[in-house]
């Protein structure tokens, strides 16, 4: 407990930016329109496929013998891959609902 005590308080700083990260994030993503949060969540895919690049690169280079870094980097390969795919899926029936019906006139 000590040890969590002391690395708190070394990296308060860190904690303090990374709170009011959240607090900004949550701010500014409430204040989005819902029309634009389908195109916004599309380009958050790209994000996603740069941490499967990241973390294929680190899974890579973990050493063999430790299972918990290639477990959580598999995790990290996995999750990553299923969001890009759902997202994409997502805009691709969203694309669809803008198309022009070919018999409607």
């Amino acid at each position: 407990m000590e040890a969590i005590i002391e690395y708190i308080s070394r990296n308060q700083q860190e904690f303090y930016v990374f709170i009011l990260a959240i607090f900004v994030g949550i701010e500014v993503i409430s204040k989005v329109p819902t029309v634009l949060h389908t195109p916004l969540m599309s380009g958050s895919n790209a994000l996603s496929g740069v941490v499967i690049v990241g973390s294929i690169i680190v899974l890579g280079k973990t050493d063999p013998a430790n299972y918990l870094a290639l477990s959580l980097g598999f995790l990290a390969v996995l999750l990553a891959t299923l969001n890009v795919v759902g997202g994409f899926a997502v805009t691709n029936r969203m694309l669809e609902m803008f198309k022009k019906k070919p018999g409607k006139k």
